[in-house]
């Protein structure tokens, strides 16, 4: 539905509500200001970008969107992105990828692919999330240490090349700043303060250089002075051969913002007990992303830990995100110029401690304890992270992922010979009365099983099985009664042996086809050659079939037999004709 959850929060909305609602957006507004600034500065922009992009992105985001507390502006995961496609694009490409990045949420919400977070693999998401920390974390070293060194390689390895050339000219004064920094974000919660930890160490590290006179690098000194007022909106030249080569990251941008917005919203359903609108969430993505870069801004998504803020201050509607966004105005406006004397190493702290909690480490660590082909999803995501591209590694996890869960089905799916073990006196079906154990099987008369799922995978395996049979039996009987579902590859493949057995002078009997395999069967070119005595209900016409084919007497079914999931009457059922 797409209806934003304003429309629905308002028509029962009330005095105290909009309290609740003023203070947590106050709050969050506070907490945003110092994250708003050290993602647009980690991300190779200005400080006011961030700024620009937390108070129009996160009032459409919440005046939007599909969830009551979702609170929007930029985050940790774009900040590998948006870096990398500064330096190679430059301002006006990042400002076109992200708007081609919000048609995309868009057209996501309107196809209704909300839902398709749920397809995303657990490891593919803890891989990258993980990735993404640790790079974060290494952009924060040089203003961490106070090293002087110009601007950073885009990789991660020349980074980390770089911080040890100059790793004697550390800055001591910078050093104490971020030292400073983490203390406070360590240990300000434990007293319980509504004030929150970012806001208070960004006033006393602030205060400490200016009153100090200490020798840190800080935002005024390497960017200048914070326009205080609001920028015009503009509208970026656009090429077809720019925006061509901007398709790829405009759609890593479109698919990491719905992404982490939905997640952000499932985690803010649990603290609420709510139900968020994951369609109309990426519609109101898409619109924050195409109006962000015109004002100036960067790509914007949910923020997990400031929603999570919003929900433990008493905010239950969007309103409370509205009031964050104002918030941020505000200060914007009026005290923007004093962002200035903000210093970097503060900046870096803060982003340290957000990489660390970003990263999951715990999480990550669990995934070793995982199946085998997981563990390889995730640490090839993990690395494809660090040291090639984001957008590689979620193509490359995902689609290892689905080859593996190919392999996995393909496994699962076997073919058995019945017959065989219940000559050698193995124990199939005890305790079932559809066994084949309970019945008689004649002379000249083969019974196999396919067991499991018969896609693509398993058809292969089907093959190999039936031609290494020895010698053709006169009849042979498959039985797919534990078949849920099947492809086109593995209707070909059973096409295939029917038609070699078929040939060979052995009548092929099919017994106990569900719904699904059976409605495919009808639709394929095997029902035209497939007589229909031979598509049997159970297996018990299946045998009475093959006795009639070798010229014996019937035996009546066990009054001990059940009937299957495939009744007698589908075999009667009219089959579409080519």
């Amino acid at each position: 539905m797409l209806v934003p959850k304003l429309v629905t929060t308002l028509e029962t909305y009330d005095r105290s509500q909009f309290a609740a609602d003023l203070g947590a957006g106050v709050i969050v507004g506070i907490v945003a200001l110092p994250l708003a600034i050290a993602f647009a500065v980690a991300s190779g922009v200005t400080p006011d970008r961030g700024l620009y992009t937390a108070v129009i992105a996160g009032f459409l985001i919440s005046a939007l969107g599909g969830s009551r507390v979702q609170i929007g502006g930029p985050t940790g995961a774009f900040v590998v992105i948006v870096y990398g496609i500064v330096q190679k694009y430059g301002v006006d490409g990042l400002m076109i990828a992200t708007l081609m990045g919000g048609f995309i949420l868009i057209g996501f919400g309107l196809a209704g692919l909300g839902g398709a977070i749920k397809f995303i693999p657990f490891p593919v998401v803890t891989g990258f999330t993980s990735g993404i920390a640790l790079i974060i974390f290494s952009g924060q070293v040089k203003d961490l240490l106070g090293l002087p060194m110009g601007a950073l390689p885009a990789e991660f390895v020349g980074k980390w090349t770089e911080y040890a050339r100059h790793a004697g000219h550390v800055n001591p004064w910078a050093l104490l700043v971020s030292a400073l920094t983490l203390l406070i974000l360590g240990l300000w919660p434990r007293f319980g303060s509504r004030v929150p930890g970012p806001f208070v160490a960004l006033i006393v590290t602030t205060l400490l250089v200016r009153l100090a006179h200490l020798p840190v690098e800080t935002i005024g000194s390497r960017f200048g002075a914070i326009d205080a007022g609001f920028p015009r909106p503009v509208l970026p030249r656009v090429t077809v051969e720019t925006a061509t080569a901007l398709v790829g990251p405009a759609f890593t941008i479109a698919i990491l913002a719905g992404i982490e917005s939905l997640l952000s919203a499932v985690v803010s359903d649990g603290m609420i007990g709510g139900k968020h609108r994951s369609n109309m969430e990426l519609v109101a993505q898409g619109v924050a992303n195409i109006a962000s870069p015109l004002f100036g801004g960067i790509p914007a998504t949910g923020a997990i830990a400031r929603t999570a803020t919003n929900v433990k201050n008493g905010g239950r509607t969007p309103v409370a995100g509205m009031v964050h966004a104002l918030t941020l105005l505000l200060i914007t406006l009026f005290f923007g110029r004093w962002a200035g004397l903000i210093p970097l190493a503060t900046l870096a702290g803060i982003l340290v401690v957000v990489a660390y909690h970003m990263s999951e480490w715990r999480t990550f660590r669990s995934e070793f304890r995982a199946p085998r082909s997981d563990l390889l999803v995730l640490l090839t995501t993990f690395l494809l992270t660090v040291l090639v591209d984001l957008t590689v590694a979620v193509e490359v996890g995902i689609v290892l992922a689905a080859f593996l869960f190919m392999r996995r089905m393909a496994e699962v799916t076997n073919v058995s010979m019945l017959t065989r073990e219940f000559e050698e006196g193995g124990d199939e079906g005890e305790g079932d009365p559809n066994s084949l154990r309970r019945r008689t099987v004649p002379p000249g008369v083969e019974v196999y099983e396919i067991n499991g799922p018969f896609f693509f995978g398993a058809a292969e395996k089907f093959k190999e099985t039936m031609t290494s049979l020895r010698g053709r039996p006169r009849v042979l009987i498959l039985r797919l009664r534990n078949v849920p579902a099947i492809d086109s590859s593995g209707l070909h493949a059973l096409g295939d042996v029917v038609r070699r057995f078929r040939s060979a002078g052995t009548r092929v009997i099919l017994s106990d086809v569900h719904a699904q395999p059976m409605v495919a069967l009808q639709r394929s070119a095997l029902a035209d050659e497939l007589p229909e005595d031979d598509l049997v209900g159970n297996i018990d016409d299946a045998l009475n079939v093959a006795r009639a084919h070798l010229d014996l007497e019937p035996v009546p079914r066990p009054e001990f037999a059940v009937p299957t999931v495939a009744r007698e009457d589908r075999r009667r059922q009219p089959r579409p004709r080519a």
